[in-house]
Parts: C-alpha cells; sequence; structure tokens
C-alpha cells in the first residue's frame, strides 16, 4: 500500500492542515450558534407569555397520585392554560387522561382527552377578571376537581 503523505508535497500536507483546523473552526462555530439559539424557542407547554401558577394533584379516593394538573396563566391575554401529567406508572404509559377548563360563570368546558403517552392538553379559556373551574383524570380511578380558582 501507497504511503498518501509521501506522495503528497509538503505544500498541499499544509494545505490540508489547514482544511482540517477550518473545518474544525466551523463546526465549533456552527454548535456555539445551535447552542446560542436554542433558549429563544424555550416556552411551556401552552405557548410563550404563560406562566406556571398552580400544580394540583390528581388522586384515587385512597390519596394515590396517579397525576398533576397543572395551571398557566397569560397576563397579557388573559387566558388560563391547564394539562394533565401522568406521573408514575401513569407517566410514559398510554392511560386515559383528560383535562377541562371553564369559566366558573360558563358551564361550557373546554376538553381534551384521550388514550395518551404523557399528557392530556394544553387546553385554554379566556377568563380576565373570572374565576376559572379546572376538572382532570388519570385513568379510571384518578380525579382532581377545582372550582372558582384563580381569579384575576
Amino acid at each position: 500500500m501507497i504511503n498518501p503523505l509521501v506522495i503528497v508535497g509538503e505544500g498541499e500536507r499544509m494545505s490540508m492542515r489547514r482544511r482540517i483546523a477550518m473545518a474544525a473552526t466551523v463546526a465549533l462555530a456552527s454548535s456555539w450558534a445551535v447552542g446560542a439559539a436554542a433558549p429563544a424557542y424555550a416556552t411551556g407547554p401552552c405557548g410563550s407569555g404563560y406562566t406556571r401558577i398552580d400544580v394540583y394533584d390528581i388522586s384515587t379516593k385512597s390519596g394515590v397520585k396517579k397525576g398533576s394538573l397543572e395551571l398557566y396563566y397569560d397576563s397579557a391575554s388573559g387566558k388560563n392554560c391547564a394539562l394533565a401529567y401522568g406521573v408514575g406508572s401513569t407517566y410514559g404509559t398510554t392511560t386515559f387522561k383528560q383535562v377541562k377548563i371553564a369559566r366558573s360563570t360558563d358551564p361550557l368546558w373546554t376538553p381534551d382527552q384521550g388514550y395518551f403517552k404523557y399528557y392530556a392538553g394544553p387546553v385554554s379559556v379566556s377568563a380576565a377578571g373570572v374565576c376559572i373551574d379546572l376538572e382532570a383524570q388519570i385513568g379510571t380511578d384518578a380525579y382532581a376537581l377545582e372550582n372558582n380558582v384563580h381569579c384575576h
């Protein structure tokens, strides 16, 4: 087998070294640019502008926690947003999950339900200046119900 370094002249060897160095510099700069851009995409599950304001347990009657009901609020839009996450054995397992949200003064719920691996939702409602009601379910026996909460 022929050694390529013997055939390539000194000037070409330097050129190859420069090309390798340049490629490494470009790769490093590209990875830095991608890393720097990541925080710009960091938004919550409800989108940008929402802040988590409360978390409720979704539990069985005997107190076994099977999920978390998370509530978010966007003060600029006056919208509330909710999600129901599985925890423990119901997180990462396709299980019935449900979340609902409504203005306390309105009997119409905004729901999301089905057999999900991680969570149900997000669901949202405009509720500036009024209280909201929340309901969540994980499986067939774990529930959370919160009435007249977060009256912004």
